[in-house]
């Protein structure tokens, strides 16, 4: 299922972004995304 695994991870990603961008935060966002990626 292409939407369950490329489209998921997307919409997450971008969310996790528009998060950090609108807390003000990137570094969140990228310390997220890097422990994400190491599970």
């Amino acid at each position: 299922n292409i939407w369950k695994r490329g489209g998921y991870w997307t919409a997450l990603k971008a969310f996790s972004l528009g998060k950090s961008l609108f807390t003000g935060n990137s570094k969140s966002f990228f310390v997220q995304q890097t422990t994400q990626t190491t599970k």
